[in-house]
């Protein structure tokens, strides 16, 4: 059962629903050498370090009009950071009337709830292949609340924070809430796909798939950027330095990792033939 505002029921107690979104983003680099793939995981660990990720959450933790508690960060040895939030029920205000909408959440500070017992966590994850000169930096943010606001007013705005070519999000409503004749609610709003929450621009460079479970409240949209421009790709040189040859090769390598990051499947390895010494 989901809850309009036309038809919000009175509570008895708290809202015991606990709702948890992923976010979980993928950049992906092509990098010729050695040299070239360690300046670039260094510049995705100056980028998105420890410092960077704490503004990004505490955005967040504004943004869903949360009281933070406790913030504990880590940088790791040789790359990767983590952060965590510990975040609670905030001043008592009224909750928006927009709050359940089914539309993109706000890039500035500007929603206000109440929450209890909650975190939000990011970890990042650069690695790269052994032999093709592809360098993957993934991260991954999970927001989880409690009471009656979704974590996916949030969404918005993590999408804005990173250069993301490949997207995949997870929305999950757990639990149960009772009304105050004891009947259980296991949901209460409105939702048909996590895309009613991405903004129209958007939704119009990825292509998206959904995998929706309705009657047990779980949502699940993956994204990959329709365009593709080898530039974007290259890390400290443009391809107007390569060969027409080492164009396509380096083309295809990349399509394949996204192709199968977005599918979640390997494909079948074909030989391209050496770019120069330093590929087998």
């Amino acid at each position: 059962m989901s809850l309009t505002h036309e038809q919000r029921i009175t509570l008895h107690g708290f809202n015991n629903l606990t709702k948890s979104l992923s976010f979980n983003m993928y950049d992906i680099c092509f990098t010729r050498t050695k040299e070239e793939r360690e300046a670039y995981l260094a510049y995705i660990d100056e980028q998105y370090n420890s410092d960077r990720l704490t503004h990004i959450l505490q955005n967040v933790t504004e943004i869903i009009g949360a009281h933070v508690l406790n913030i504990a960060k880590q940088d790791y040895i040789p790359q990767g950071a983590s952060v965590t939030y510990l975040i609670s029920e905030g001043p008592i205000v009224e909750v928006p009337t927009e709050s359940y909408d089914e539309s993109p959440g706000p890039l500035p500070k500007a929603v206000l709830a109440q929450l209890d017992k909650s975190h939000i966590t990011v970890h990042t994850y650069p690695e790269y292949h052994p032999d093709e000169g592809i360098s993957t930096f993934r991260a991954d943010i999970d927001v989880s609340t409690c009471g009656e606001i979704s974590p996916l007013k949030a969404l918005n705005y993590m999408i804005h924070s990173f250069d993301t070519d490949i997207m995949t999000i997870d929305y999950r409503v757990r639990g149960f809430t009772r009304d105050i004749d004891g009947n259980k609610l296991f949901i209460d709003h409105d939702i048909s796909s996590i895309q009613n929450y991405i903004p129209d621009d958007v939704i119009d460079n990825y292509d998206m798939i959904d995998v929706n479970v309705y009657q047990e409240n779980i949502f699940h949209t993956k994204c990959k950027l329709k365009q593709f421009d080898l530039d974007n790709y290259l890390f400290g040189y443009s391809k107007e330095k390569l060969t027409s040859e080492e164009e396509k090769q380096i083309t295809s390598r990349l399509k394949v990792e996204m192709d199968e990051i977005f599918y979640g499947k390997n494909t079948p390895r074909i030989t391209l033939g050496r770019l120069d010494s330093n590929y087998k």
